[in-house]
Parts: C-alpha cells; structure tokens; sequence
C-alpha cells in the first residue's frame, strides 16, 4: 500500500487547523481533506487491484500468440463477410445471406467452444 497518512491523523489536522484559521476556513479545508481522503482510497484501490491483475506487459509468447490467434479469425470472418454476404445478397437473396452469416457465427462459435475446451 502507498504510504500515506491515515485518515484519523489527517482529520484530526484538519480539525486543529480549522481550531486555528476559525469557521470561515471550514468548507476549504473540508473540501481539502475530502480530496485527500478520496485520493488515498484511489490509491489503495490501484495498488490492491495491481497486485491482484496480471501485468500485460509481462505476458508469456503463448499468451501473445493466442491474443493474435484471436485477432486472425475476428478479421478473417470479417473479412471474408463482406464479399460473401455481397455475393449471397446479390445472388441467392436473403436465404443466402442467412446461409453465409450461419456458417460465419459456426465456425466462430466453435472456435471459441474448442478455446474453452482447452483451458
């Protein structure tokens, strides 16, 4: 965790100063000490939740090669969506269509039962 003051020191700071500056300093310094106390929890959460999620930059070649694994085939299908679906659309009418976009969401659906299947 960020070494920063607790909460209870610096409210009890703010306390003593608004003690010292009078009331007409109280919604300045309470706005002040808001402002540390939502910094501190912004910075207790970033660092909990960095110690708990994995670094991308540290991830392995197979990690790497899998994310492009994934990227292919979601370009691929697009692009070999857009003459198909020309092609159907000008050929075959709406059944091709439903035909070409069926086979498009198969082979993506498959891929990704087959992805879960091997984790």
């Amino acid at each position: 965790m960020p070494d920063t003051p607790l909460p209870r020191d610096e409210l009890r700071a703010t306390v003593e100063a608004r003690r010292e500056l009078g009331p007409e300093y109280e919604s300045a310094l309470t706005e002040a000490f808001l402002d540390r106390i939502e910094t501190t929890i912004a910075q207790r959460v970033k660092a909990e939740a960095d110690s708990r999620l994995p670094d991308p930059r540290h991830s392995t070649w197979a990690e790497q090669q899998e994310r492009k694994r994934h990227l292919g085939l979601a370009l691929g299908s697009l692009g070999i969506a857009i003459p198909l679906t020309g092609a159907a659309s000008f050929s075959a009418g709406l059944s091709g269509l439903v035909i070409v976009w069926t086979g498009i969401v198969a082979v993506n659906v498959a891929y990704a039962l087959g992805q879960r299947r091997r984790r």
